[in-house]
């Protein structure tokens, strides 16, 4: 049943399970049958148990969570029993002692069985739940020991490591370790037991059931019995007590006893040989004379083994090797060891171990110690067969540096024993001689040309046994008590002069081989300093090694290395004599055949052995040559002194050598031995001479290696005649750059290493460089130059204390300083060059503030990077390289801040040096460009003037060059911060003087690029970049508020203009007016205090006016007031006009009898000052001032239209309505002058005058409107709007072709706004009538009349015009008239039905479709990169963001035509549609528009729906709204529903055309976001319809989207069920019968089909598809026959009947029908007679 591979029962999705149906059986109270090990009679529980005896009895004891687990554990699925022993640990952990202690006595045969499982994470979990249950029962276990014991060792043997520790925790968890012997002795017999039937009984078919078990884990489960059997032995033997061990001895003989044991040493299986091998060792070491009974048999099982080369056998059986010859005295006579034993010896030992020499070679020389003289005779044979193969077996492992070590020593120690072992006799004389000169010199020769032997441990070896025989000699010491000092004398002479011998071959030759050369150097520096290569060894990997000899080891605890020298080298004279001997050669042949080999070779051997011997031998050489000695040194007593200048001079000058770092070692080694003085004068000596300045370096750097020979060369370093020489080498810079940077930067105990005066000298040879380089950056040649100046100042500043002190080291910081603050455009410098420059240029303003006696002094750097950086920013050229010059200052400060506190006064004095003085703040922020007074002139946030404006100042844009002012405030904000840190504002006020100017330009600096509505792109990165380094909220977080409200306000009242605005901001930005009243009212006191205006006083009052008590603005309103009524012939009334409209903006109450007087003053100025109106007026000639006047009377007047109508006579309502026909004449005229911000504000403050006479008369109260003068609404309607619309109609026109590129700054975007708001309020008649110049197109064909076809002509290219205003204000007209086009068309299908086409189509209007053609190739081109499903982000008001509007507006357009459409049109217009594939298109593209989760953004949290733009209508205002950057998504979202609530039947035939992909992305966004706003809607629509039926009624279920048709007409009953789909409108309605009364089946079915088709493929609501079919079925019982092929008397689509006719069978058809039918055919017969139709 529960076959893995067995097809399951249908319906049983899961696998069966036993203990599941054990657990059904206890559930439903049935018996259990009686299986062994359940008990039935006593108890109906569940009582699994084990089958032992006494279950019955014990049963109750252990727990059922315990017999479930139990039960598990002998499943035969692997996981089953794997999940059983973990939860049994589990729980062992978790219950109560006694629950688990009834668990015992089942565990042991469990334990037994599963201990061996062959799964290892099984045996694993055994031992770790056996721990559990350890911990658990403690004593408790005690009486199941004897039965646990033999598998518990078992275990612990376990080839499984992880296995066998988790046993061996478990016994130590169990057992202390004293108890642990005790605990064994009481088992013993019984693990023996176990050991021993493994062992001998046991075979694999035994250990495993061969029916369930394969015969591989068979045979690999009684491999590892076998395996841990054996160690099971060894372990026992190891942990027994020895009166234990002997009383087993009789048991172990009979196991040692049997044939099969023995065969186990030739197992095939490598680890069951390894297990015996480990346990003979056992036996030998614990019971020696159980060994010695079984002689015969063990010594040939052992000692014949030895070829056994298995990494896994090869260790224990070279143990037991050793074991047996120690144990055994007579193990050889069981064993043929010439034959057997020997031969296999040599083999393993020529292959090198094959591999395994770590495991074997450091057995060798206790073996070889242990060989009797019967076995070795003949001895000098013996010797030398196994030395031969040793030194193969070396050459073997050359490969791997690690082995060839391991071979090396252990060949090493078995010479050493040899010798030592045969001192005596003449016959071991020859053996000593055979050892040298056959085996150890000939090693050493091959050594010398080998790499990997001269970096292994020979030569130190080698080196060890010298010294070790002079120690035995007598020369080292006092030498042994016996007669053999000569004999190691003898030793030492032989071995000296055989090796002499080697070298003076290797050396007196001229072709000598260099690689030689250097291993005779080496081996003679390893025996110089043997102290040096030991500790090299040693912090390698420890390698394997026998230490026979102790007392050499503690000669040498030396510690400082000479005396490691002196102890440990070999201090023979032959050593000595044979280094100068090698010393006298290499000179030979340096003179005479001017050997580089023999001088490198020379060079050398000095560095080990600069001793005056040495010396002398040289010097004795060359004798001759002493006349040629320089004439300043004549009596030369020292030979060191005298060879250098003899020789090693001699060499450094000759030309043309290029490899001069021995000569440099040679001149040092000779050094040695020279004193202070001798030292000064030779080096001195050197420097004069003429040589390369490479040389030079060489010296200083070899003298600067060590403290011993930087002591002995400091008066040389510190003289003049190094200083001189260096500073004439820094002349030629580019070829001594390492020089010159190693004199500079080292230094000891913080001291220059050479002499102040020339370090000073070379810094300005430095400088000047830095400087030339500084001038040839452009070449950009200069980069190694000045990288290396950088690495050399770097360590100087870092390293050198004081250094900054020195003028000229001031100098080079500067000039770095001027590198990190320049762009890398100019500098042409590398990143990484930078990075360099900048960390010295910090680490040398550190040192340089760090000076407690540094101050800020005119010449000083910081005055002079101060003065440097601000001229710096009156010419940054791009916001990158204002980028690096102010973080280079920063972290200038920086690096001051982290020298000095806060609170040092050089930082202050640092801040004052870069700020401007109030004059130069002056200069730049009138250099600021001008163009920001546009924005906030034309918002009305401000009233200005300018003088003589022109076009060409408007029109020019901002430079690429930042002004200056926004330049120094934002390096003045940044330092300013830096400084602040995490400071309160008065700590930092105080540290920084004059704060608040700083803070206040700043904010000045950031109300400019408001208002410039940061653009260009220049002014965008800068505040962006301000906002990056915090500084876009300015700085008055560090400045109290009172002090800076009140000097920006000081400086609001004298200056006025973007002060003004600095100020608005800064009081709305903090809630000033809110939550400081009394201060704000404090900075000017009272109303009168600002009155008489001035220009400056204006703008500060306009900004101030919403902040003021009802009090001041009453004041202020009276005064103004009273200059406007009492005016006279020359007074200036703007002000006091302009001040009336800010308190009247503000809601200040004014008498209407004021209203009136003010009203007939300007009724009196029409009369008296009729210029002050500019009617009719060429405005290009107007002024600002006079701009300004008329501007406050229009909205003097648009305030009266929208407060206060009602009190206005019949005489005031014709002044005001005909001013603003006045003023719109007037605008007409002067499109031109737009480009003027003052003219534009003149046109669109008359705009908003229209704006609200239209809102009063459309939306006025009747009751408002009967308090007007009496034919006033008549004459507005008849006259004024007719007048207002004919001129507003042609402005957007008249400015599109005047200012004919929309990114020009003076393209007055504005008044298109304005404009574009009052055009909404045209009425529809305004439109159809309108009298815009006539505009046709040739070949355009239409049926609209011409007024309608210009309009559309003039208006539909506009939506494409790149002005978002216009194009919203040309949908808003156009939209008006669509539902008055189709009408136009009339039945215009009749012409195109009775053709033969498929089905008749009819264009849209010409125009529309002309720009929806144009929008789509451009649309195209944009989104061509998007997939479907991918939002493309478009950026808001840019081109394609224009584009993509006109598209959309475009279509939102074209579906209000079709919407408006009758039936029969629509179908037509479809067919043109779906011709053109416009539809699919826009599908397709809307689709890359829409988002991918359309959710509103200006939903609140509460709300408990989320809105999306689906549910939220659009409104598409002409004025730049909030919502612009979601306004293109959200109009994709409204043009889909447009599209798919009136055009579904095609975006369902578009969507089941799409590729899989498309389609399901298409789905899923319509079926989660539309479908249920869409269906709800059509629900709706059925619920709210008025449209009344004649025998038809029709309900809506809006819960379960159904729509239900009843249909009645006499005795005729019809129900029908119409059912929306999920994923509604791409999804077929579906359409059910109800009840049905008087219909045959087949009607009834047709019917059913007719509703379904017209559902589907008409492009209209479900009630119009029901009105079809409501129509089509009175057409049938008015008699009119169906088509026979649709079978429909009205056609699906075109809504046609039945017209064409068979002459034949008089039947008549559809035109579309027979279309398809002819086509599809390809016949021309009578679908029902066949008869030819014609």
């Amino acid at each position: 049943m529960g076959g893995k591979n067995k097809q399951r029962t249908k319906g049983n999705v899961r696998p069966s399970s036993s203990g599941r149906a054990a657990e059904v059986l206890t559930r439903e109270g049935g018996v259990i049958p009686g299986f062994v090990g359940f008990d039935t009679a006593l108890t109906s529980e569940l009582s699994y148990v084990p089958a032992v005896h006494g279950a019955e009895e014990i049963d109750n004891l252990v727990d059922a969570d315990f017999r479930l687990v139990l039960r598990k554990l002998s499943k035969r699925d692997g996981v089953t029993r794997l999940k059983a022993v973990q939860d049994f640990g589990s729980m062992c952990q978790e219950r109560d002692a006694e629950e688990v202690k009834g668990v015992l006595p089942y565990w042991p045969r469990i334990y037994c069985k599963i201990s061996v499982d062959h799964d290892r994470r099984i045996r694993e979990a055994t031992q770790q739940a056996f721990e559990q249950l350890v911990l658990k029962v403690r004593r408790s276990m005690a009486p199941f020991l004897k039965s646990l014991m033999g598998h518990w060792i078992l275990s612990q043997c376990d080839p499984h490591t992880p296995a066998a520790s988790a046993a061996c925790q478990a016994f130590q968890a169990a057992f202390s370790p004293t108890k642990q012997p005790e605990a064994l002795s009481f088992c013993k017999d019984e693990i023996l037991n176990v050991l021993q039937d493994v062992l001998l009984k046991e075979t694999a078919e035994t250990l495993s059931d061969p029916q369930s078990v394969t015969e591989e884990e068979r045979e690999a489960k009684y491999v590892r019995m076998l395996t841990s059997s054996l160690l099971g032995v060894k372990r026992l033997l190891s942990l027994l007590l020895q009166s234990d061990r002997t009383a087993l001895e009789q048991r172990l003989a009979h196991l040692v006893n049997s044939g099969k044991f023995w065969k186990y040493s030739k197992h095939k299986t490598p680890q069951v040989r390894g297990a015996f091998f480990e346990m003979m060792c056992a036996l030998c070491e614990f019971t020696p004379g159980l060994v010695q009974a079984e002689a015969a048999r063990l010594c040939p099982a052992v000692l014949l083994s030895i070829d056994d080369t298995d990494p896994v056998v090869l260790p224990p059986v070279w143990e037991a090797v050793l074991h047996v010859v120690s144990t055994v005295p007579d193990c050889w006579s069981h064993v043929n060891a010439k034959k057997g034993f020997l031969p296999k010896l040599w083999t393993q030992l020529k292959e090198g171990g094959k591999g395994m020499a770590k495991a074997l070679h450091p057995n060798l020389m206790p073996l070889l110690s242990k060989l009797p003289q019967e076995v070795t005779d003949p001895t000098l044979d013996f010797y030398t067969t196994f030395f031969t193969s040793f030194i193969l077996s070396s050459e073997r492992a050359l490969t791997s540096p690690s082995e060839s070590a391991v071979i090396v020593t252990s060949l090493v120690e078995c010479l050493k024993y040899c010798i030592v072992h045969n001192t005596e006799e003449e016959e071991p004389q020859k053996i000593r001689t055979m050892l040298i000169s056959q085996q150890l010199l000939p090693l050493l020769e091959k050594a010398l040309g080998n790499s990997s032997l001269q970096n292994g441990p020979l030569f130190l070896l080698v080196t060890e046994m010298l010294v070790s025989w002079e120690k035995k000699a007598g020369v080292q010491g006092a030498g042994e008590a016996n007669g053999s000092k000569d004999v190691f004398k003898g030793l030492l002479a032989d071995f000296w002069e055989g090796l002499g011998l080697i070298f003076v071959r290797y050396v007196d030759n001229e072709e000598a081989d260099p690689q030689a050369l250097e291993g005779v150097a080496t081996l003679l520096q390893v025996m110089r300093y043997p102290d040096r290569v030991k500790r090299k060894h040693a912090q390698k990997k420890k390698s394997v090694k026998i230490c026979f000899s102790k007392p050499e080891d503690n000669e040498k605890t030396g510690v400082d290395g000479d005396a490691v020298e002196r102890v440990c080298s070999p201090q023979t004279q032959h050593f000595e004599d044979t280094v100068c001997q090698l010393a006298q050669l290499c000179l030979v042949h340096v003179n005479e055949k001017k050997s580089e080999k023999h001088l490198v070779f020379l060079s050398l051997l000095l560095r080990s052995f600069h001793t005056p011997r040495v010396f002398s031998t040289l010097v004795e050489l060359d004798d001759e040559v002493k006349d040629a000695v320089h004439n300043e040194v004549v009596n030369i007593q020292n030979p060191a002194m005298q060879f250098l200048l003899e020789q090693v001079v001699v060499w450094l000058a000759e030309k043309g050598r290029l490899d001069t770092e021995h000569l440099v070692e040679m001149v040092f080694s000779s050094l040695y031995c020279c004193s202070s003085q001798e030292a000064t004068r030779i080096l001195n000596h050197i420097t004069t001479m003429d040589l390369q300045w490479g040389i030079i370096l060489q010296i200083i750097q070899r003298a600067c290696a060590d403290p011993e020979t930087l002591k002995s060369c400091r008066d040389w370093l510190r003289g003049s005649v190094l200083g001189e020489r260096l500073l004439g080498l820094t002349e030629e810079l580019s070829h001594s750059w390492t020089l010159i940077s190693l004199v500079l930067s080292q230094h000891h105990n913080n001291e220059p290493l050479i002499g102040e005066v020339y370090m000073e000298k070379i810094l300005e040879k430095l400088h000047a460089t830095l400087s030339e380089a500084k001038s040839l950056s452009d070449a950009g040649n200069m980069e190694p130059l000045i990288s290396f100046i950088c690495d050399v100042a770097s360590t100087f500043f870092s390293s050198v204390q004081d250094c900054l002190l020195l003028r000229s080291a001031e100098e080079l910081l500067f000039t770095v300083f001027q590198f990190t603050a320049k762009d890398q455009a100019h500098t042409h410098l590398s990143d990484v060059l930078l990075g360099k420059l900048r960390k010295v240029c910090i680490s040398g303003v550190q040192s340089l503030t760090q000076q407690p006696d540094y101050e800020f002094e005119e010449e000083g750097f910081l005055h002079r990077a101060a003065h440097w950086v601000t001229n710096q920013l009156l010419t940054v050229s791009s916001i990158k390289s204002l980028q690096v010059l102010v973080l280079a200052v920063q972290s200038l400060m920086e690096a001051m801040i982290s020298a000095c506190d806060r609170d040092s006064p050089l930082l202050a004095h640092f801040f004052t040096a870069l700020m401007p003085s109030q004059t130069e703040w002056t200069r730049i922020r009138q250099a600021l460009p001008p163009q920001w007074i546009k924005t906030p002139l034309l918002s009305g946030q401000y009233r200005g003037v300018f003088e003589k404006p022109t076009m060409d100042m408007w029109k020019s844009r901002l430079s690429t060059k930042l002004p200056a002012h926004l330049c120094v405030c934002a390096l003045l904000g940044r330092v300013a911060r830096t400084v602040a840190g995490d400071q309160e504002e008065a700590e930092c006020s105080s540290h920084l003087p004059n704060l608040k100017n700083t803070a206040s330009e700043l904010l000045y600096a950031l109300q400019w690029c408001k208002e410039a509505e940061y653009g260009p792109a220049l002014v965008s990165t800068y505040h962006s970049l301000l906002g990056d380094w915090g500084l876009s909220e300015g700085l008055h977080s560090l400045v109290p508020m009172k002090e800076l409200l009140e000097t920006i306000y000081l400086r609001s009242v004298e200056c006025g203009g973007l002060w003004s605005l600095t100020l608005e901001n800064y009081i709305q930005t903090n809630n000033l007016a809110a939550t400081h009243t009394s201060t704000v009212r404090k900075l000017y006191g009272s109303a009168d205090s600002l009155f008489p205006v001035s220009q400056s006083k204006l703008s500060t009052l306009q900004v101030l006016c919403p902040t003021m008590t009802k009090e001041d603005r009453d004041s202020l309103v009276a005064l103004s007031t009273a200059g406007i009524i009492n005016w006279q012939e020359n007074d200036d009334v703007y002000g006091s006009l302009a001040v009336l409209m800010c308190c009247l903006k503000a809601d200040t109450h004014i008498e209407e009898e004021v209203v009136l007087a003010i009203l007939a003053t300007m009724m009196e100025w029409r009369n008296s000052k009729e210029d002050w109106f500019l009617f009719a007026s060429d405005l290009s000639k107007a002024t600002a001032d006079q701009l300004n006047v008329t501007v406050e009377m229009m909205r003097f007047l648009s305030w009266l239209v929208a407060r206060c109508p009602t009190v206005l006579g019949g005489g005031q309502w014709d002044f005001l309505l005909c001013s603003m026909l006045a003023w719109l004449e007037t605008a007409s005229e002067n499109v031109s002058s737009l480009w003027n911000p003052w003219v534009q504000l003149f046109v669109c403050e008359n705009a908003t005058l229209i704006v609200k006479l239209n809102h009063f008369f459309t939306s006025s109260s009747p009751e408002v409107l009967e308090k007007l003068p009496a034919e006033l609404a008549a004459e507005w309607k008849d006259f004024f709007v007719e007048g207002i619309y004919n001129l507003l109609l042609a402005l957007p026109i008249s400015i599109t072709d005047t200012f004919t590129e929309p990114d020009d700054p003076v393209f007055p975007l504005a008044v298109l706004q304005s404009v574009g708001a009052a055009l909404t309020y045209v009425p529809v008649q305004q439109l159809t009538q309108n009298s815009l110049p006539p505009k046709f197109i040739a070949d355009q064909k239409t049926n609209l009349p011409e007024p309608l076809q210009t309009l559309l002509n003039t208006f539909c290219p506009l939506l494409l015009f790149k002005a978002r205003p216009l194009q919203i204000t040309v949908y808003h007209l156009l939209e008006k008239v669509m539902p008055q086009l189709p009408e136009c068309d009339g039945e215009g299908d009749t012409s195109k039905s009775e053709d033969d086409r498929d089905e008749p189509c009819l264009s849209p209007p010409a125009s529309l479709m002309a720009i929806l053609s144009t929008c789509e190739e451009l649309c195209d081109s944009i989104l061509v990169g998007v997939q479907v499903g991918e939002f493309a982000d478009v950026q808001p008001l840019s081109v394609e963001y224009s584009c993509i509007l006109g598209y959309l507006l475009a279509w939102k357009l074209l579906l209000t035509f079709f919407k408006s459409s009758p039936s029969h049109l629509r179908a037509h217009y479809a067919q043109y549609l779906k011709r053109s594939c416009s539809l699919n298109k826009l599908l397709l593209h809307l689709f890359k528009l829409m988002p991918e989760s359309p959710n509103y953004p200006l939903q609140g949290a509460e709300t408990k729906e989320s809105k999306t733009f689906f549910t939220e209508s659009l409104s598409l205002a002409v004025d730049k709204s909030n919502s612009i950057e979601w306004e293109l998504p959200h109009l994709a979202c409204s043009v889909y529903y447009s599209t798919v609530q009136d055009l579904p039947a095609m975006v369902r035939l578009w969507w089941n055309s799409q590729e899989k992909r498309v389609s399901a992305a298409v789905e899923k966004f319509t079926t989660k976001y539309v479908s249920p706003v869409l269906s709800a809607q059509e629900i709706s629509s059925v619920h709210s319809s008025t449209q009344m039926f004649e025998s038809m009624t029709v309900k809506a279920r809006s819960a379960a989207r159904e729509v239900i048709a009843t249909y009645s007409v006499d005795d005729i009953f019809i129900e029908l069920v119409i059912q929306l789909p999920q994923n509604h409108p791409l999804g077929s309605i579906t359409v059910e019968s109800g009840r049905r009364v008087g219909v045959a089946v087949q009607q009834w079915r047709n019917w059913m089909l007719q509703l379904s088709t017209y559902l589907t493929h008409q492009n209209g609501s479900i009630m119009e598809g029901l009105a079809l079919w409501k129509n089509n079925v009175d057409k049938r019982f008015e008699g009119i026959e169906d088509c026979m092929i649709c079978f429909s008397v009205i056609h699906g689509s075109n809504y046609s009947l039945p017209k064409k006719g068979c002459r034949t069978c008089k039947k008549k058809f559809h035109s579309a029908c027979l279309y398809k039918w002819f086509t599809s055919s390809n016949k021309s017969t009578c679908p029902l007679c066949r008869e030819t139709f014609f």
